[in-house]
């Protein structure tokens, strides 16, 4: 089968690998229909993520077809449409009973780290009763693969996490798809102000057109300024850390109002400083999350209703075998206007 394998930070293939079989009871093999890339995915690349090895298949996102199961899958049969979650959980282990499946024992973020993923014409899923979701009848496949991890990722890691409440106050900062998801689910609790912080036009254009009550460009004290503007001087009750960067967590700690909630969402590879030098007397949360996708369920029924549409975020598609230009695309976003990329591979 093709797959798209992570050789060493800054490099990458398409190579031919073996197609995966079952090597536990409850392993189910996924023929992969659609899946797409992640901005964790770039930091790997980087050489942020010391736990993904090179020689691994990446990806953790994606829908498909089950090709067989382990016989001690209970849940799917072959040809079953699924939904394969970014989050492998057991549903036994301490962490998985306390929701907290991101820490599960045996699973958590493993797909595209650990163990093989999703970019790929094949990928094995380990505890597959509690880590795939059936497709019901009618979905648009496309649309349920921003179901794998951004859409959960947004709304847990920032918008539960951040504790956005009816009238309160919010900024976003940094408006690529994970950025994007926190503001089309943040609308669920009806905030007064959803703030956009981006460098990039585009992206603040779509983030308009996505809900955002305002957008700032990032430029620095006039950014600050333009915030305290909006929030008659006292900043905003949520700051939703949305890139991985230094200066983007510390622009978050400039604009939280005193009792606020900062969201990190984003993924770190170098160090951000914290100047509790400032904040130590101002009540604030710090929040950090690995998304858990417990909230999978309950996303998946508003997207069927209708009442949000995160196919609106796919700006290209590509073929499997094209996946190297899929990369570049999804690299160069801020040339290319590139939000999530669809992968057909099949």
């Amino acid at each position: 089968m093709k797959a798209l394998v992570y050789e060493e930070p800054g490099k990458k293939s398409l190579q031919e690998r073996p197609v995966p079989k079952v090597a536990a009871p409850t392993d189910a093999i996924i023929k992969v229909t659609r899946t797409t890339i992640c901005g964790t995915d770039l930091h790997i690349l980087k050489g942020d993520v010391p736990t993904c090895t090179p020689g691994r298949i990446l990806g953790h996102e994606g829908v498909g077809t089950v090709e067989d199961i382990g016989a001690g899958v209970t849940q799917f049969k072959k040809g079953d449409r699924v939904l394969i979650s970014c989050i492998s959980s057991c549903g036994k282990c301490e962490y998985c009973r306390r929701g907290m499946y991101s820490h599960c024992t045996t699973g958590g973020w493993i797909l595209g780290n650990t163990i093989d993923g999703t970019q790929a014409e094949y990928v094995r899923i380990p505890h597959a009763d509690t880590s795939l979701y059936p497709i019901p009848d009618g979905a648009d496949e496309e649309a349920l693969v921003m179901l794998s991890d951004i859409l959960p990722t947004g709304f847990e890691c920032g918008v539960l996490n951040g504790k956005v409440q009816p009238g309160s106050t919010v900024a976003i900062v940094g408006s690529g798809p994970i950025g994007l998801a926190a503001l089309l689910t943040a609308q669920f609790y009806s905030p007064s102000e959803i703030i956009v912080v981006d460098l990039d036009e585009n992206r603040l254009e779509v983030a308009k057109r996505f809900g955002a009550t305002e957008t700032v460009k990032a430029d620095g004290e006039a950014a600050k300024r333009r915030i305290f503007d909006l929030t008659d001087g006292k900043g905003v009750d949520t700051a939703i850390e949305a890139v991985g960067v230094p200066a983007t967590f510390e622009f978050c700690q400039e604009i939280i109002a005193p009792g606020g909630v900062i969201a990190n969402v984003g993924v770190h590879g170098v160090k951000a400083d914290l100047h509790l030098e400032k904040l130590w007397s101002q009540n604030i949360s710090i929040t950090t999350r690995l998304v858990d996708t417990v909230s999978t369920p309950m996303l998946l029924k508003t997207v069927q209703s209708g009442k949000i549409d995160p196919k609106k975020l796919i700006t290209h598609r590509f073929k499997l075998d094209e996946i190297l230009d899929a990369y570049d695309t999804f690299s160069r976003a801020a040339s290319t206007q590139a939000l999530k990329v669809i992968i057909e591979a099949a």
